[in-house]
């Protein structure tokens, strides 16, 4: 196993536990990216690592969104594995290991930490302190990295287009009658849940986990195309004088500080003037 700045994983048998760990707040930058790299790179070969759990360090973020100062050499970073500065494609790629990949989440995981969490095979919250967003909509922008094919999908038209417009917060609760994740389970139990779970499949013969992702991939998984088109609206989007504005009184009100604004993103989103 390589080295990694932003991730603390650990072997047991066939699962992989991978711990995010981005000081101060997890947020999803170049050091990440380059780790996701790497990492998926190693996820490829399938044999070592059948099921691989991602969890936080921090107990209020899981992945809260991009570091906003980073958009573009996080993305040419991506295009080191993909070809293409896209974020979308790089988590299309996790979608497509070898490994099955489960996301034990607590804390906040909106925009690109909850296209993140879409991009894994499973997900499963802590009822009490999971809470999820899709915040693009709310900057003047497209989601870049997978929401829109994920949600649209999982959730259907109605649900989908409430979350993505409404760039609110949602409670796990929500999220689990709504179909974005798989469960929402009181603490401690995500934790253990999530591990039984994780050591009973990587017990079972690689031939039918990796037959078995495959096919319901090309079911449920958008064509490179797809995701394409979401990140370059991303890219573009983000350059333009209406996001930049959004984003300059974020930052001055407090954002990518582990403090009030990002503990209620959605809540500061609804109170940004036109």
């Amino acid at each position: 196993m390589c080295s990694f700045q932003t991730l603390k994983t650990r072997a047991d048998g066939a699962v992989l536990f991978v711990e995010i760990d981005s000081p101060p707040m997890n947020l999803l930058g170049k050091a990440m990216v380059a780790d996701l790299v790497s990492l998926i790179r190693i996820l490829d070969k399938g044999e070592q690592h059948r099921v691989v759990v991602f969890s936080s360090a921090h107990p209020d973020f899981f992945i809260p969104h991009v570091d906003v100062t980073e958009v573009a050499a996080y993305r040419e970073i991506a295009a080191s594995l993909t070809g293409k500065a896209s974020l979308g494609l790089l988590f299309r790629r996790l979608s497509e290991t070898k490994a099955v990949t489960i996301a034990q989440i607590a804390g906040r995981v909106r925009g690109a930490g909850s296209e993140f969490a879409l991009a894994c095979d499973m997900r499963f919250a802590s009822r009490e302190r999971a809470v999820f967003g899709q915040i693009e909509c709310g900057l003047g922008l497209v989601p870049g990295a997978g929401a829109v094919q994920h949600l649209a999908r999982a959730l259907g038209r109605g649900r989908a287009l409430e979350v993505l417009l409404s760039s609110n917060d949602y409670d796990a609760e929500t999220a689990e009658r709504y179909g974005w994740i798989n469960r929402a389970l009181p603490d401690p139990e995500p934790a253990s849940f999530v591990e039984a779970l994780a050591r009973r499949i990587s017990q079972f013969p690689l031939e039918g986990l990796i037959g078995i992702k495959d096919r319901v991939n090309a079911i449920t998984v958008a064509s490179e195309p797809e995701f394409l088109v979401d990140s370059d609206l991303f890219g573009a989007g983000v350059k333009l004088p209406v996001p930049q504005a959004r984003l300059r009184t974020l930052f001055e009100r407090g954002m990518q500080k582990p403090e009030d604004l990002e503990l209620n993103f959605g809540r500061a989103l609804g109170e940004l003037a036109d």
